[in-house]
């Protein structure tokens, strides 16, 4: 009965995932990598002596919690799931990011140039993270 319980929430945790990336750090034993390619998910480990080759991961995973989670206190997984796609969202949609010019990755940031324009702010995830934007005149 325990088994079959265990069996059924490793089966909903992987029901979307395709991959699992991971370094080769101990945690990450044989038997674990059984369990998840029995699930139909692909495991790829990073190479031998490559310390940056998570480098994009672990810096997504900082800013998250050093703009996000780290404010907020999480009660349960759904909870989490909800701030983690609001975040997603604002971080894909609405967020600065230097490579691209200040331009968020889902589009392009409107600047306006020229007579003064008045600027709302939108909250986001209950006052953690605000939004700024032009209103239309």
């Amino acid at each position: 009965m325990i088994q079959q319980a265990r069996n059924l929430a490793v089966d909903e945790r992987l029901e979307n995932v395709r991959f699992l990336i991971h370094d080769r750090d101990t945690k990450f034993c044989g038997p674990f990598d059984a369990i998840v390619r029995s699930e139909g998910v692909r495991v790829i480990e990073t190479p031998f002596r490559a310390p940056r080759a998570n480098a994009v991961a672990e810096r997504w995973v900082r800013t998250v919690r050093n703009e996000c989670l780290d404010h907020l206190l999480i009660f349960g997984r759904q909870h989490l799931e909800q701030v983690l796609r609001a975040y997603l969202a604002h971080y894909n949609g609405e967020r600065p990011h230097r490579p691209l010019t200040l331009a968020p990755p889902n589009g392009t940031r409107v600047v306006a140039r020229g007579s003064p324009v008045e600027i709302s702010r939108r909250d986001v995830l209950g006052g953690v993270i605000y939004e700024y934007f032009a209103v239309a005149a």
